[in-house]
């Protein structure tokens, strides 16, 4: 009965503190980062990724962790409350200039979460108003270091830079900066159309520059395939050249064999028995036949004196042919018609008459 006696005038005391004294540590930026303050009750439950501060007669005791906790009446107050979650917060938008002197207005959003609720309540007055600012000055520090180009092509890294530049200075405030993303970038009207100017300029650029290797790709490969053409082409004519000369090569082979065989053949002939009767009658018959040839190609005609004697050129030819053979044994026997005409140009008297 005493216990609750003393805890409902501990309760009523607080709450006439609470009222007497101005709450003039909460700020309208702090109630964006804590829930409203709870009284001290004796009896307190925390909630989940939250983090009460609690100060004992004005100076800093402890935190209470999430889950049941108790407190002294009117010697402990929970001073701060910080949310453990993740917390998004909108950069304003403001102006800045670049590298090539474009004057730029941009703005973002800033991710970032309490690492140390104590850092975070003593460690800055306004956690929001301090980051913001921070984030304010050193998107202008990074835009000042790149060109326009650059800023629309790096933004991940311009980024990234705001990141490590801010948690460089937030490190002393137990708050962790997750990501920075740039929201919208605004270009003054004039730079905008020059901007659209080249774009469109490189466009067309692109096209006549496609337009052109077209155009020179086609040439390539028209050019590539008469060259293609000829090659094959005198590929061709050189397989065609071979293939003649390979054959005549074969005809000429085939010729000088047979040919050969004849030789033997008649030399074989002529050693027989009754062989010089048959020379002596192939010797006629090519006389006849020479003869009957006279006058058919020119009309110059070259004739023996003694064109009736037959018998008697023959022979003579037999002779000489005897006389040859007996003189030069191991010579190789000659072809017929080759013997036949050398021994009719022998057998010619020396008296030749021309007739017109």
């Amino acid at each position: 009965m005493m216990l609750r006696t003393l805890c409902r005038t501990g309760g009523a005391i607080l709450q006439h503190t609470q009222r007497s004294v101005p709450r003039l540590w909460v700020t309208p930026a702090q109630q964006r980062w804590a829930s409203s303050l709870p009284m001290n009750t004796v009896v307190l439950f925390v909630p989940q990724q939250e983090a009460w501060v609690v100060e004992r007669m004005g100076r800093f005791h402890r935190i209470l962790e999430p889950g049941l906790n108790f407190l002294i009446p009117i010697l402990d107050r929970i001073r701060y409350v910080q949310s453990l979650k993740e917390i998004v917060i909108d950069v304003p938008e403001q102006s800045a200039v670049s590298l090539d002197n474009v004057t730029l207005q941009i703005d973002g959003v800033l991710y970032l979460r309490i690492l140390d609720p104590f850092k975070a309540s003593y460690g800055v007055e306004d956690p929001e108003y301090a980051v913001t600012q921070l984030a304010q000055t050193t998107m202008r520090s990074e835009l000042g270091k790149l060109t326009l180009d650059k800023v629309f092509r790096e933004r991940e890294s311009l980024n990234s830079n705001i990141v490590h530049s801010i948690n460089q200075a937030s490190d002393e405030w137990g708050i962790r900066c997750l990501r920075y993303e740039i929201k919208d970038i605004h270009v003054p009207p004039r730079v905008k159309e020059s901007m659209q100017m080249q774009v469109e300029a490189e466009r067309r650029k692109r096209a006549t520059v496609l337009e052109s290797e077209g155009t020179r790709e086609a040439a390539i490969n028209v050019a590539e395939g008469r060259k293609q053409a000829q090659i094959l082409a005198s590929e061709g004519e050189k397989a065609e050249r071979i293939n003649n000369a390979a054959g005549e090569a074969q005809a000429v082979l085939a010729k000088a064999e047979a040919k050969a065989k004849a030789i033997r053949l008649l030399s074989d002939a002529l050693t027989e028995q009754n062989g010089n009767a048959a020379a002596s009658l192939s010797v006629a018959e090519q006389y006849v036949s020479a003869f009957s040839n006279l006058a058919k190609e020119s009309n110059t005609i070259l004739l023996p004196s003694n064109t009736g004697d037959i018998s008697g050129m023959v022979s003579q030819a037999m002779t000489i042919y005897s006389t040859l053979a007996k003189t030069s044994p191991k010579i190789p026997a000659v072809g017929v018609e080759e013997k036949s005409e050398e021994l009719l140009s022998i057998s010619a008297s020396p008296q030749e008459q021309r007739t017109q």
